[in-house]
């Protein structure tokens, strides 16, 4: 499958490990970086498609806004682990829930991109309890010149792989893309829940924020989760997006 995740914000918060590790599954350890865990909040656009065909705008373009953390597994494999996937087309949802048993939900989503800020927002409606928000509005500023991008610039960004557990059934999907194109962005406004919906303690600092632009991504065929693999890490947005 093809997707371009764009007009996408990571915002990460650092966690103790402990605080982390106790919502993860067996089998996966938190990794971490300059001395934490991190939690990231990353909202976006998504367009999806099966090439040959062409996306369908109703269909397989919607907003998403994900709740992660970064682990391994025990053949040292690095990867995302999901605590919350939000998104606005319920179709989408259902599919992720019962195919790949991935922890989705259908929200209430909106994008807009004014100038240099954009704001993003998110109320949950299914599966419930319902009402859990989200809403971040950032400014985005210059790209990152390569040489200026630190160790943890990457390991918040640079992911190939995500973990999948339901009951014993555990599988992986890779996603191969070309490195993110990165910008440096500031948080104007911030309401979050969905970290708090996830288990975790809400968070009073300022997280560490890149923008992207986006990127085009390739998704494989969900794998079981049981060997040391290979592992392949190969890798024009709207102004505004609601629904």
């Amino acid at each position: 499958m093809l997707q371009r995740w764009e007009t996408l914000t990571f915002l990460h918060w650092r966690f103790e490990a402990a605080t982390v590790q106790r919502l993860l599954p067996p089998g996966l350890r938190v990794e971490t970086a300059d001395g934490a865990a991190w939690v990231g909040l990353v909202p976006f656009l998504m367009r999806v498609g099966r090439p040959p065909l062409p996306p369908v705008p109703w269909a397989s373009i919607f907003c998403e806004t994900n709740v992660r953390t970064y682990v391994r597994d025990a053949h040292g494999h690095s990867g995302i682990w999901f605590f919350s996937l939000d998104a606005a087309r319920l179709g989408a949802v259902v599919v992720a829930r019962t195919n790949y048993r991935l922890p989705y939900y259908w929200s209430s989503m909106t994008l807009d991109r004014q100038a240099t800020t954009v704001d993003y927002r998110c109320r949950r409606r299914w599966p419930g309890p319902g009402g859990a928000h989200s809403r971040a509005v950032v400014e985005v500023g210059e790209a990152y010149r390569a040489d200026a991008l630190r160790p943890l610039d990457h390991f918040l960004t640079a992911r190939w792989l995500l973990f999948s557990v339901s009951g014993n059934r555990r599988r992986l999907g890779r996603a191969s893309h070309q490195p993110w194109p990165l910008h440096r962005a500031r948080v104007v406004e911030l309401d979050d829940e969905l970290i708090g919906a996830a288990g975790l303690p809400t968070r009073t600092e300022d997280p560490l924020v890149h923008f992207s632009p986006g990127v085009d991504v390739r998704i494989g065929p969900f794998e079981p989760w049981l060997t040391r693999l290979p592992l392949d890490t190969t890798s024009p947005h709207p102004r505004s997006y609601r629904e």
